[in-house]
């Protein structure tokens, strides 16, 4: 195996790697890099996890280093397109280390935040843009940034774009940038309309496939458990109750929100990623899971292409889902890099055939087992003591009337603290005022118990993050307080963990087929 230097990579770009433990190039980089690196289009495609971002990112920052030209405002020299916010953040964090100690300058562009910060480091000249397509073409359009001195463009997870519907914007884009300029695209596969953008945009591309797919992963078990509806969220409880990060994925918004309170209400640190949550909140929670505040993320197949984050041990399909490649991508979120990971699907009588069909396309050979919550394969899948946030202990009861302030409120009651792992905005208005001064004066003078602990006012069973207060349904990042059906620190489940009547809510319309939106 050739090192970085002996591929012809800059020794700036060499020691920057070695000083993130980065010393030998994955084989999509090193088939790659020789002709990247002297200015050939280049297709490369690759199952998820096998490297393909270093693949694009470490020749594009050597070429532009070595470049003669410099950065104007509103016109970046290079531009990598990908298909998600959070992919594009991903992007950029891989790129900023690397980018400093060459002096080039980097910034993302995507919907869900506000454009005026995108518009003045535009202005203000930056050499790297990472963006997704539709929030791209609006600055385009409004005259914000000029695509005519790109030098080099890259399309990454192409196929998912496709998959998006973004290929009409992204051929717009594309015409804008000079045809001159070096364009490498990776892509998993090369269908649906991604061979169309090779045969327009790209001279005379060399293609490397490495690990394509449908490559088996060595590393990667995969298991189907055949169980009840009525088991299906005790048995989630279990697995994601043990020690590590758990990734499960959910075929829609609602059902990844509905999940994510069941477990936070089982005791299991959890929050969510879905399309109905804001940027703000996106990041917030995929920081809680890269931190372990938040041991287990609910997702949508929004997660299911770009998100690295180190050591998911257990890649869980709560709901299978429809396509083969998106479990190929799902699955792709552990072992990766050559680490070891686990996949479990679960699987209902009413989805067996789905699932069949599913591996079968997939090239997946699993391991079927009938079980039930308890079974010892649990124990197996995801090995470790299975731990709960505690339950705060409660203050004495004391029924005496509580005082109450000019507001009508009780002393104490005021809003919850910010900066918790967040949920859909609907849920953040909780009870935000009670419908006259009676029924405060009423509330203030229940037992404390009934009321709040020292941590902060919580409104309508809301777990908390590290003890401050939070209302409705805002999942725990930390393992704080919580009412209402918190489970006890024995492990103890609650809250439908140990019930039919909350796995069925949970479980009805599992059924794979059909998708909406993520």
């Amino acid at each position: 195996m050739s090192t970085f230097a002996e591929l012809g990579l800059p020794a700036t770009l060499v020691d920057s790697l070695a000083a993130q433990g980065v010393t030998e190039p994955f084989p999509i980089q090193a088939a790659t890099l020789p002709h990247t690196l002297a200015g050939r289009d280049v297709l490369g495609r690759g199952r998820t996890g096998s490297g393909k971002t270093y693949g694009f990112v470490l020749p594009l920052l050597a070429r532009l280093s070595a470049g003669p030209t410099r950065r104007k405002p509103g016109r970046p020299r290079a531009l990598i397109l990908a298909p998600t916010r959070e992919l594009a953040t991903q992007i950029e964090a891989s790129i900023l280390p690397l980018a400093k100690p060459l002096g080039l300058k980097t910034t993302t562009i995507f919907g869900g935040v506000s454009a005026n910060p995108q518009i003045t480091k535009l202005r203000d000249g930056v050499d790297i843009v990472v963006a997704c397509p539709g929030r791209l073409a609006d600055h385009m359009r409004s005259g914000h940034v000029k695509l005519d001195a790109i030098e080099i463009t890259v399309l990454d997870e192409a196929d998912h774009m496709a998959d998006l519907g973004f290929l009409p914007e992204v051929r717009r884009i594309m015409d804008a940038t000079p045809s001159r300029g070096q364009r490498m695209l990776f892509s998993a596969t090369l269908d649906n309309g991604v061979d169309v953008l090779v045969k327009r945009f790209m001279n005379d591309p060399i293609t490397h496939s490495v690990d394509s797919a449908q490559s088996p992963v060595s590393t990667m078990e995969h298991h189907v458990l055949h169980l009840e509806e009525t088991h299906r969220l005790q048995v989630l409880v279990d697995l994601t109750a043990a020690p590590g990060r758990t990734l499960v994925f959910t075929r829609t918004k609602s059902r990844a929100k509905a999940l994510t309170r069941k477990l936070v209400a089982s005791g299991v640190p959890a929050v969510e990623l879905h399309g109905n949550l804001g940027q703000n909140a996106r990041t917030r929670n995929l920081e809680a899971f890269s931190s372990g505040a938040a041991k287990t993320l609910v997702a949508t197949d929004i997660a299911a292409r770009g998100i690295h984050v180190d050591d998911v041990r257990l890649v869980i399909h709560a709901d299978p889902p429809v396509e083969h490649k998106a479990y190929l991508h799902r699955s792709g979120r552990t072992a990766r890099a050559g680490a070891s990971g686990t996949v479990v699907t679960l699987m209902t009588d009413a989805q067996v055939r789905d699932v069949r069909d599913l591996t079968r396309k997939a090239g997946i050979k699993p391991t079927t087992t009938q079980l039930g919550p308890g079974h010892p394969l649990l124990a197996e899948l995801a090995p470790g003591e299975r731990s709960f946030t505690a339950s705060p202990k409660r203050p004495p009861v004391d029924n005496r009337p509580k005082k109450v302030t000019a507001s009508g409120q009780a002393p104490g009651s005021g809003r919850g603290r910010r900066g918790a792992p967040a949920t859909p905005k609907e849920n953040r208005g909780g009870q935000r005022s009670r419908a006259n001064g009676q029924a405060r004066r009423e509330e203030s003078q229940q037992p404390r118990s009934d009321r709040q602990g020292s941590g902060g006012s919580r409104r309508s069973g809301a777990p908390a993050a590290s003890g401050g207060a939070r209302r409705s349904g805002a999942p725990a990042a930390s393992g704080g307080a919580r009412r209402s059906g918190a489970p006890a620190a024995s492990g103890a489940r609650r809250s439908g963990s140990g019930s039919s009547g909350g796995a069925a809510a949970f479980s009805s319309g599992t059924r794979a087929g059909g998708r909406r939106g993520r």
